[in-house]
């Protein structure tokens, strides 16, 4: 069986470490804000290139709690309107509805899956004050033509890098284009925990000092509470580890990238659809996805010949329950990528024979 990611096996090679930094952190006495996660967030804050990194407890509460920062800065009010995605991961507007904000669903491009400087003209309503790109899969999005569409409009930029940790165009990392960016470290992402954790990253120093305060219940000194706050803070274990797998995280990318240029020069077959890579050595391949118009087909042989795939996503956020308000909304371009795509294994573990197995595989698949 060749797996689509196995976790443990990404984390074997790292256990040693990995349980001297928990035992660091027990035997210190101290687990939530102190010297693991204060290290960590400057060290990643290093990696991306940008002046303030601040740890939260997941991915999705970055996003919220960079929203929820701007409006006690005045920058958002509610019912102001955000620009995301359509054909994103819920989480990206989720964050934009739990601030009482509404989500402006623009159609991404058919090929890169992200935004485009046009996508965004096609979509513009008044009313827009903030636009979240989304670097799905792995590929940053095109950020001088979206921060151009920004400055046009007078608009925030939060770049959702939830997937693109260490991603960039010509060498300026995610992380750093926009007014900030919020980070998932998710056990499966391409810098994971080993449990939920987040990151915040921005070079505005008052963003930094309210989003500090938001996450630990409104406060900056205890018992002193000047926002009605939260409790999101990436903790003490999960920082200690995330410090050792982040000295890792360029090899890891690189396996990443190995495995991907093989599957992009060596899968022919006319019934699938190869992702367009636009950013280059910038792409770090969280996922890889394909296109087909005949994807269970193609998801039943691959299965059949031992090889686990995945869908990301089977459902647009417009047309979940959840947003059942939106669930009238026509978005062609993105119902169609998302009754089309499906991603193949992208394990840095995969050996030679196994990258080879997936290629050959994929090649031999026929109606």
């Amino acid at each position: 069986m060749i797996n689509f990611l196995n976790l443990k096996e990404i984390n074997n090679k790292y256990e040693k470490e990995l349980l001297a930094a928990c035992e660091r952190v027990i035997k210190s006495g101290w687990y939530i804000q102190g010297e693991e996660l204060s290290a960590f967030e400057s060290e990643f804050a290093g990696y991306c290139g940008a002046e303030h990194a601040i740890g939260v407890a997941n991915g999705l509460d970055a996003l919220i709690l960079v929203l929820r920062a701007w409006k006690e800065m005045g920058k958002l009010k509610d019912n102001d309107k955000v620009m995301v995605p359509a054909n994103t991961y819920i989480a990206s507007v989720m964050a934009i509805t739990q601030n009482n904000l509404v989500p402006v669903l623009v159609e991404p491009d058919s090929q890169t899956f992200n935004l485009t400087y046009q996508g965004l003209v096609e979509s513009w309503e008044e009313g827009v004050k903030a636009i979240v790109p989304v670097h799905l899969y792995g590929q940053i999005s095109p950020m001088p033509e979206i921060l151009k569409f920004a400055r046009e409009k007078e608009l925030l930029v939060l770049e959702d890098s939830a997937q693109a940790h260490g991603a960039s165009i010509s060498g300026k990392k995610t992380g750093t284009w926009g007014d900030a960016a919020g980070f998932s470290f998710y056990p499966g992402k391409n810098l994971g925990a080993l449990g939920d954790a987040g990151m915040i990253t921005t070079n505005d120093a008052e963003l930094a000092q309210v989003v500090k305060a938001l996450r630990n219940y409104g406060s900056h000194k205890k018992y002193e509470n000047i926002y009605i706050g939260y409790n999101s803070r990436l903790d003490e274990i999960q920082a200690a580890m995330l410090r050792v797998k982040l000295a890792y995280l360029d090899h890891e990318t690189a396996l990443r990238k190995a495995i991907a240029n093989k599957y992009l020069t060596q899968i022919n077959n006319p019934l699938v659809e190869l992702p367009l890579v636009e950013a280059g050595e910038g792409h770090v391949w969280h996922l890889f996805v394909v296109q087909t118009n005949n994807r269970a087909e193609l998801q039943s042989h691959l299965s059949s010949r031992g090889i686990q795939t995945l869908i990301h996503y089977p459902l647009p956020p417009h047309k979940q329950k959840a947003y059942e308000y939106l669930n009238h909304l026509s978005l062609p371009v993105t119902e169609s990528i998302h009754n089309r795509v499906i991603s193949l294994p992208m394990d840095p573990n995969m050996s030679e024979e196994e990258i080879a197995e997936v290629i050959n595989a994929v090649n031999d698949f026929q109606l």
